[in-house]
C-alpha cells in the first residue's frame, strides 16, 4: 500500500518544484521524522545489533538537513535501511523502515509522515507483544504530536487527517 497520495498536496512539495514547502519548513519536517524514527530505532537495534544501516541513515538524515551531504546522497541511504528490516520480527522491520522513511525526506517531503507511521507501527507491534497494541500505537501518536515543531504542526497535523488511511490508520483518534 503506497504511503504516498496520487495527488500530491502542494504544501509538501518544496518551492524550487513548484509547491509552496519552503526550505525551513523542509528541514523541520527532515528533523521531526528524524525525531520519530530514532525514537523507535531500539527495537532495530535489539534485534540487530550489529546492522547499523538504519543508524547511519538517521546520520545521513542529520548531515543532509546540516547541508553536509547533497539530496540524492541522503535519498540513496533510504534503501539500505528499508532492507535491514527484511526477515526481522514486525517491531524491528518496521523500526528499520522509519529509519528509510525519514533519510528519504530529503527528496520527499512528505516522507515525513511515513516515518512517523512506521514508528507508530513499530510501538504497535512491540505492544502486541504485551496485548498493548492500541494502548501503544496512541502513546506513540501522541508522543509523536507533541514534538511536531510549531511552525509545521497544522500541515503535519491536516496531512495526518489527509493521509491516515493509507498509512494504516495510525493517527486516528
Amino acid at each position: 500500500m503506497p504511503i504516498l497520495p496520487a495527488d500530491r498536496d502542494p504544501r509538501l512539495i518544496t518551492e524550487r518544484r513548484g509547491g509552496t514547502l519552503t526550505d525551513e519548513h523542509h528541514h523541520l519536517l527532515a528533523d521531526w521524522a528524524i525525531l520519530c524514527a530514532e525514537h523507535v530505532l531500539p527495537y532495530f537495534e535489539h534485534a540487530a545489533p550489529d546492522d547499523t544501516r538504519p543508524h547511519d541513515a538517521l546520520g545521513t538524515a542529520r548531515a543532509w538537513r546540516r547541508g553536509e551531504v547533497p539530496m540524492r546522497t541522503a535519498h540513496r541511504a533510504a534503501f539500505p535501511a528499508n532492507a535491514a528490516g527484511r526477515d526481522l520480527p514486525d517491531p524491528a522491520r518496521f523500526a528499520a523502515l522509519a529509519a528509510g522513511q525519514a533519510v528519504a525526506v530529503a527528496h520527499v517531503a512528505a516522507h515525513d509522515l511515513g516515518a512517523a507511521a512506521y514508528a507508530i507501527r513499530a510501538a504497535a507491534a512491540a505492544g502486541a507483544t504485551r496485548g498493548e497494541a492500541e494502548a501503544a500505537r496512541v502513546a506513540e501518536r501522541d508522543w509523536q504530536r507533541e514534538r511536531i515543531p510549531a511552525p509545521v504542526r497544522r500541515l503535519v497535523l491536516d496531512d495526518q487527517r489527509r493521509r491516515s488511511a493509507i498509512c494504516w490508520n495510525a493517527f486516528d483518534d
